[in-house]
């Protein structure tokens, strides 16, 4: 068969070009079992969109996308920075995409939807899985950022959430603190990056010979400011006896200190606070917030690296299909007056 059309699709479901153009494009209203449906159709006719434009590209466009779920965030903003620095350093572009971490926003953009011609996609995926990304219809190479998904036939870039949240608990434990609370568990997905913390900090108590007392771990729905404050308010009004905070991110940790100063309790003097991710607003806290801090710089690098090797892009031969990489990125824990 040749080149495969939207009007082949079309007729192999039972429907308009239209329908399947509105499925392939993100546009329009569509019966979520139709759009199923259409994407089966898409997969096994093996129809790609824009398959001209992207045919004439002979070269490169010296364009990558970075697909991130919340800019807002002070951690997705600042490796975006880093992202698009290191990027400058290669003379490459950085497209720079907000998913929210919804499914059909990080389909869109895998698919290579409503965006230019990109040499490569670095995507924080927070709802796709491994089987999604098999069966999108680009075939631009990509490379993935976090720990949504483990295990993959795709580069990975990650950071060791047990190993730090361990070394961050471990702090805490040598300068004295025994009653260790958690701020930043979750009980919905997705939740990868929250439960690796908390086996790094459980892990921590144990090693110590610390019993681990649930009251400690404190759920939240989000990692903002409010939901640290809102946790620490909760501890506080249970009355178990705490003196330490190791918080999942350091939004959560800024907001129970808040909500710790607020009650008359002094950081460090009282109650110490460790976050996560080393994000600026932490070094100007009052007081100065001690954090793991994972190497965004190396992040981006590592990225890029994996992305430009991933196709030949940078010039050599392209690895074996069997051959994927996976970078850790080094952290450290970066000590101020918190604790």
């Amino acid at each position: 068969m040749g080149k495969i059309t939207l009007r082949d699709v079309g007729e192999h479901v039972g429907v308009s070009a239209k329908t399947v153009s509105n499925v392939v494009n993100g546009t329009g209203w569509v019966k979520d079992d139709l759009k199923l449906r259409v994407r089966a159709a898409i997969v096994e006719l093996g129809y790609r969109p824009n398959a001209a434009a992207r045919q004439l590209r002979s070269g490169r466009s010296g364009m990558i996308a970075l697909a991130l779920p919340d800019l807002a965030q002070p951690y997705f903003a600042e490796l975006a920075s880093a992202m698009v620095r290191a990027a400058e350093e290669r003379s490459i572009t950085v497209l720079i995409s907000q998913t929210n971490g919804q499914a059909d926003a990080e389909r869109r953009i895998s698919d290579g939807v409503g965006i230019p011609v990109m040499d490569g996609l670095i995507l924080s995926a927070l709802a796709l899985s491994v089987d999604d990304l098999t069966t999108r219809l680009d075939s631009t190479p990509i490379v993935l950022l976090g720990e949504h998904i483990g295990v993959s036939p795709f580069p990975h870039v990650t950071v060791d959430n047990a190993a730090a949240a361990r070394a961050a608990t471990e702090h805490l434990l040598a300068i004295g603190c025994r009653r260790i609370a958690a701020i930043g568990a979750q009980s919905v997905a997705p939740k990868e990056t929250a439960d690796l913390r908390l086996a790094g900090y459980r892990a921590a108590l144990a090693a110590a010979g610390i019993p681990s007392d649930d009251r400690l771990v404190c759920i939240v729905d989000k990692f903002q400011r409010a939901d640290g404050a809102a946790a620490a308010d909760a501890l506080i009004a249970s009355g178990v006896e705490f003196d330490a905070v190791f918080a999942f991110n350091d939004l959560l940790a800024l907001g129970a200190m808040h909500a710790l100063a607020e009650h008359g309790i002094r950081v460090p003097e009282d109650v110490a606070v460790v976050g996560f991710d080393d994000i600026d607003e932490g070094r100007f806290a009052s007081p100065s917030l001690t954090t793991v801090s994972p190497d965004k710089d190396a992040i981006a690098r590592a990225a890029l690296d994996l992305l430009l090797e991933a196709d030949g892009l940078d010039g050599e031969a392209n690895p074996s299909a069997t051959a994927v990489p996976t970078t850790t990125i080094p952290f450290q824990i970066v000590k101020r007056a918190s604790a």
